[in-house]
């Protein structure tokens, strides 16, 4: 068996910045009940016209990862690229980054687990990698929220948390094994499936229906999410993912020297930080500047806290997510 490690990471986010000011002018809100519930001050939209997709980010944020890995795109041999917003119900954005990279016909796969969709990517590309079929995998996760949500006060509980944005790493094998990824855990939980859902446009609620019914008060192609339920199911499930991947591997919370958390609230993050134990110093939160990016949100938190030299080698990084579905994972590095 081998093992594998991350060897670049990349990420992009839009230029156009939305403050907490700017939604107020489009639903009732303000910048203080914002920073209250979420602590996000702001958050990157794609703009009409800036060029931008969810694919198109993700080729950005892979351009920078795998230059950043000394490699080029002929050296990658698969991609997993982790998104709720394909620009397309079908194909997904796999095969897009495929083609805009200039790739040899390389397998694309796509993950549909929302917030941790990245995790479970780094988990799919880590089996492969393990098992010898690959030496280089990218992992992709990238978000366009923007163009989906309601941008009114009856869309405000979950408009006003989600950002755009894109993150990537490359995973390859590990020659050293002197460093690496040394273990990742997955869950799920279905039955708390609608807590936090889009549930149409779908096969059994397909868009001539929801144009036929005109429901202007209950329109099914919006996010829906049961803001306390997950909060609640948020912090126990964070909680317990970290402690199985610290204990599979005979670590504590006192060995990790980065935790980087899926930035879903800010107050989640701080409430596990505490549970833990873990200072100031040793987690990384940008919640604040891009909102929740979902598939995004970890690899463009790894990518800026890589950039600005809080992870040095040898260092214990752990991942963790949670999100709709229910769905969580972790991952325990040694970088």
């Amino acid at each position: 068996m081998y093992s594998s490690k991350i060897t670049g990471v990349g990420h992009y986010v839009p230029e156009n910045i939305v403050t907490n000011d700017d939604l107020s002018k489009l639903m009732d809100t303000n910048d203080a009940w914002i920073q209250e519930r979420t602590g996000i001050k702001e958050r990157r939209h794609i703009k009409k016209g800036d060029g931008n997709s969810t694919s198109v980010m993700g080729v950005k944020a892979s351009k920078i990862a795998i230059e950043r890995a000394g490699l080029t795109p002929d050296d990658i041999d698969m991609i997993v690229f982790a998104t709720l917003s394909p620009d397309m119900y079908f194909p997904g954005g796999g095969v897009q980054v495929q083609e805009m990279l200039g790739m040899r016909t390389i397998p694309a796969l796509d993950v549909r687990n929302q917030c941790s969709g990245f995790v479970y990517s780094v988990s799919v590309a880590d089996q492969f990698i393990k098992t010898g079929m690959y030496k280089h995998v990218l992992v992709i996760g990238a978000e366009n929220h923007s163009g989906g949500l309601d941008m009114t006060t009856r869309g405000r509980g979950v408009s006003v948390i989600f950002g755009d944005g894109a993150g990537a790493v490359v995973i390859s094998r590990n020659e050293s094994n002197s460093a690496g990824i040394l273990s990742t855990h997955l869950h799920s939980e279905g039955k708390h499936k609608d807590e936090l859902a889009l549930q149409g446009p779908a096969t059994d609620h397909w868009v001539p229906e929801i144009i036929a019914e005109n429901d202007q008060e209950n329109i099914p192609y919006y996010p829906h999410m049961n803001g306390q339920f997950v909060f609640k199911h948020a912090v126990v499930r964070f909680s317990q993912v970290i402690m199985e991947g610290l204990e599979a591997n005979g670590l504590a919370t006192t060995d990790i020297d980065m935790f980087i958390p899926h930035q879903a609230n800010l107050r989640i993050s701080q409430y596990i930080q505490k549970k833990m134990g873990v200072p100031d110093e040793k987690v990384f939160n940008n919640i604040q500047k891009y909102g929740n990016t979902t598939a995004a949100s970890i690899p463009i938190a790894l990518s800026e806290a890589w950039e600005a030299g809080k992870i040095k080698d040898n260092d214990l990084v752990v991942l963790a997510a949670f999100g709709s579905g229910f769905t969580w994972g972790s991952v325990v590095m040694r970088w």
